[in-house]
């Protein structure tokens, strides 16, 4: 069904559901392009995900110059805005670099959206190629430097963002600075290591934690897909921070938020040794991979257009069927890890999250080794609400647990 690039994917989940029968009824019709125009407007004048940080009358602007769910046609135009941004930003970086960083931010906003949620045209693509461009020439011009960190794998390379915070003044009697604690942070299905930069970085560094921002399996730039063991990657980027002299290898703590709190709950049973702490912010764990709950919540209203294109690809998988059958190979109780040891975590996650169980939160909770959570009882995905928005949730509850883990 993927292969169908000029459609939003619950058309073909629809199709595929009527021949497979039984779960059509329970995934609902996907936004007209009217309602999706509304909806995405309205997350910007809320400045709610996925459109933090976006100008609302310029996405008025993208916006009026779309028809359609054509996808392309979506690219397009997101792609007309970023590149106003680009320009702007070429032409001044010698001159005010300062100006042209936040250009060329606003620019990487732009064209990531026109690629959002999932690659599946070529336009998006294209977009997708824009946006790392722009974010590239942010990072170089970002104070304290992003480093762009090409981490050799399985003959391939994991790319990732490291920022570490400014070297604090050397105290009485020491003659080095002290190498920092470091975050190994993941975004989710659609918010990729660019996203943790922009999101999470300025977070971190504040509180005088460097992080390294990394891609799940699956989307942005990473070099294999989800599936058991996948992991490993992530292991490798620990190898890679223990070569570092700048960083503390014996305070290293993950996070991951969404389809990234998964890898955090992972990493946090396969290498309970060597981290320091993890953060499961809304991430799939065991219920989130059936197909009872796959079939309902890919119905979602909370998530804007896209869904099951997005879930899909991350798998690989090409059809409603396969996808469905895929899912549960990923539960960590089927795979018996729920029970065992882990390093200390955090979980997060709101009551009536429509995307991933809380049922998943809970499950992890009353297993294994000890554990904290916090739980907002009228929160949506991860949490979030109108009271406790994304980045309230970041620095009052997440940011605080890992600087006292870290420091």
């Amino acid at each position: 069904m993927l292969a169908l690039p000029r459609f939003l994917a619950v058309i073909a989940i629809s199709f595929a559901a009527a021949l497979s029968g039984g779960v059509s009824a329970q995934i609902a019709q996907q936004r007209t392009w009217p309602e999706l125009k509304d909806a995405v407007q309205d997350r910007v004048n809320r400045n709610a995900y996925p459109m933090t940080g976006y100008d609302r009358e310029e996405v008025r602007e993208v916006l009026s110059r779309i028809n359609s769910l054509d996808r392309d046609e979506w690219a397009r135009s997101w792609v007309q805005q970023g590149d106003k941004h680009f320009t702007h930003a070429r032409l001044n970086e010698t001159a005010k670099p300062l100006q042209a960083r936040e250009a060329y931010l606003a620019a990487w906003r732009y064209f990531s959206f026109g690629a959002w949620p999932t690659q599946n045209s070529e336009g998006k693509r294209a977009a997708h190629r824009r946006a790392t461009e722009a974010f590239r020439a942010y990072a170089r011009l970002a104070k304290p430097a992003i480093e762009v960190v090409r981490i050799p794998f399985e003959g391939k390379e994991i790319v990732a963002y490291l920022q570490l915070p400014p070297p604090a003044p050397l105290g009485k009697g020491e003659k080095a600075r002290k190498p920092a604690p470091v975050v190994m942070s993941v975004g989710g299905l659609d918010s990729y290591k660019e996203y943790v930069v922009e999101q999470y970085g300025p977070g971190y560094i504040s509180a005088g934690l460097g992080y390294i921002a990394l891609d799940m399996p699956g989307n942005g730039e990473s070099t294999m897909l989800i599936d058991v063991g996948a992991e490993r990657m992530y292991s490798r980027v620990l190898d890679y921070l223990a070569t570092r002299k700048d960083v503390d290898a014996k305070r290293i703590g993950f996070m991951g938020v969404s389809w990234g709190g998964h890898w955090a709950a992972r990493m946090g049973f396969t290498e309970k040794d060597r981290l320091r702490g993890t953060v499961v912010w809304g991430g799939p764990v065991d219920v989130y991979f059936s197909r009872e709950w796959q079939t309902k919540a890919l119905g979602t209203r909370e998530y804007l257009f896209d869904l099951f294109a997005a879930r899909a690809s991350v798998y690989g998988a090409n059809t409603l069927e396969e996808f469905l059958a895929y899912g549960p190979r990923m539960s960590l109780k089927t795979a018996g890890w729920l029970d065992k040891p882990s390093a200390p975590m955090l979980l997060v996650n709101g009551e009536k999250d429509s995307q991933v169980p809380i049922e998943d939160l809970y499950a992890l909770l009353r297993s294994g080794s000890p554990k904290e959570a916090w739980v907002n009882p009228e929160g949506g995905h991860i949490g979030r609400n109108r009271d406790w928005p994304d980045t309230r949730i970041f620095s009052q509850v997440v940011v605080p647990w890992l600087e006292r883990v870290l420091k």
